[in-house]
């Protein structure tokens, strides 16, 4: 059984990752399909169906020459495309909600001493946090977004002069690792909103203690690395349906139909399959980064280290 409260350096952060699935992942990919699954697959049905219409009427009005063909379109089924647009919002925000918040609940029963995990566990979990679960979503849509596009917005202005280009690399790294802090901290404590938002802000520069070294780096570098990871095993899956497509256009023989709308034939629907099939593997694989993150959280939480060694202590013998 893993150990989470405990003090962690750069390089463990990334093999405790890699070893939770390896002790975990079974179970809990169990549980996070019975509960995400048919939400993605509906996700990645909206958008793929989605991307497809509008890249078809893009295109289509384009290559035909009629400049007015794209915004009489969205004229004519204005109603509809608001009815799927709020649906969508609704869908995606259920989505999010149950994808970055899973981990949490998970790792909360692992770090409480709890081996076996079932999925109803983790259910009763987002009905017991329904309130705050609510008070979370507003904070991060009226808070923590804004102040987040606004920081993101200033780095980007700061690209003119290149040092923007190194704010962002640290900028990027450091708003994720406070948003899954403040979730964490959020559902594992008895502080509010608030208090989570700055302990989640605090605890990137210094620990508790102030004492220690600050533990930046290690959770900036942890996070940089994990995201690399990740970014070329899904770029393998974006790369794939991109260069399949291109290659239907530069050596499928002209007819003009297939010019005017490349999505339609056989390669279009090829084509958005792969991609959907590439933001399933996508939303799979950013439960490490979420894992990740919650193992430096449990790193920050110096003061209850001590606490659950005394208590693993007091339980051994306890099951032989």
């Amino acid at each position: 059984m893993m150990q989470f409260y405990k003090k962690r350096d750069f390089g463990t952060f990334i093999s405790d990752s890699f070893n939770f699935f390896k002790l975990y992942g079974k179970n809990y990919f169990k549980s996070y399909i019975l509960l995400n699954g048919l939400l993605m697959i509906l996700m990645v049905t909206v958008f793929v169906l989605g991307y497809r219409e509008l890249f078809s009427q893009i295109l289509g009005s384009n290559l035909s020459g009629e400049s007015y063909y794209f915004q009489q379109y969205f004229e004519d089924n204005l109603g509809m495309l608001i009815v799927i647009g709020i649906l969508t919002f609704l869908l995606f925000l259920l989505l999010m909600i149950i994808n970055y918040l899973f981990p949490v609940f998970y790792l909360k029963r692992l770090g409480q001493g709890q081996e076996k995990i079932k999925t109803d566990d983790i259910l009763s979990d987002f009905k017991n946090n329904a309130g705050k679960i609510f008070k979370l979503c507003l904070g991060m849509m009226f808070i923590v977004t804004p102040l987040s596009i606004i920081i993101i917005g200033f780095s980007y202005v700061l690209v003119l002069i290149v040092i923007g280009i190194f704010l962002i690399l640290l900028v990027f790294p450091t708003l994720f690792n406070v948003v899954t802090f403040l979730m964490y901290d959020y559902f594992n404590s008895n502080r509010g909103f608030f208090e989570s938002l700055s302990y989640s802000i605090r605890s990137q520069f210094s620990y508790p203690n102030g004492r220690e070294k600050s533990p930046y780096w290690k959770y900036w570098g942890s996070t940089i690395i994990v995201s690399i990871i990740l970014y070329v095993v899904t770029s393998i899956f974006t790369f794939v349906p991109m260069m399949f497509f291109y290659g239907s256009l530069l050596t499928s023989a002209p007819d003009g139909n297939f010019e005017q709308n490349p999505f339609a034939g056989t390669a279009g629907i090829f084509f958005f399959i792969l991609y959907g099939i590439s933001m399933l593997v996508s939303f799979f694989l950013s439960n490490m980064l979420y894992v990740n993150s919650g193992l430096m959280y449990y790193d920050s939480r110096t003061d209850l280290h001590q606490k659950v060694e005394l208590a693993e202590i007091d339980t051994i013998g306890n099951n032989e």
